[in-house]
């Protein structure tokens, strides 16, 4: 079976070559909602998260690359469909309907770049980037390299 044909079958988009939009995320304050919560309150909100962050990027074909706790690594092959489906997935945070009024504050980082495709993984300067975008974001925010807002804005 060609590669592309399993992903179009259960509607996982493909892994995007070449240029590609990098999105990290990450819950802001996640070890302290733990412990206010508790580990079983706690899961349902991390899993109510990943529900809605997973339908968001799905909506814009992005490639789930990895999670680690409560953090996402997606990879879109525009960039338009990664600051699109950032925006969907924190209004779908703001909207949710969350345990116990305990909403997840999410900030994401992206950007644009040409990292190296390693297996269904990436590497390079790029990776590094986005992910550093993402930890000055604050919960609830979005931030965007100039590289991304430019392809975006069509500058």
């Amino acid at each position: 079976m060609e590669p592309g044909l399993v992903a179009d079958i259960v509607g996982v988009a493909a892994q995007p070559t070449g240029t590609v939009t990098l999105l990290f995320s990450d819950v802001e304050g996640s070890t302290r909602l733990l412990e206010r919560l508790g580990t079983e309150r706690y899961a349902e909100v991390l899993e109510v998260h990943r529900r809605l962050l997973r339908e968001a990027f799905a909506r814009h074909e992005g490639y789930e690359v990895g999670t680690e706790g409560d953090s996402f690594f997606v990879t879109f092959a525009r960039a338009e469909d990664a600051v699109a489906a950032a925006g969907e997935a924190q209004q779908a945070l703001a909207d949710g309907a969350w345990p116990d009024d305990a909403a997840a504050r999410v900030r994401m980082g992206i950007h644009t770049g040409e990292p190296l495709t390693s297996e269904d993984s990436y590497v390079g300067i790029d990776v590094h980037r986005a992910a550093r975008i993402m930890a000055a974001a604050h919960g609830a925010q979005v931030l965007v390299s100039e590289t991304t807002a430019a392809l975006v804005d069509g500058t």
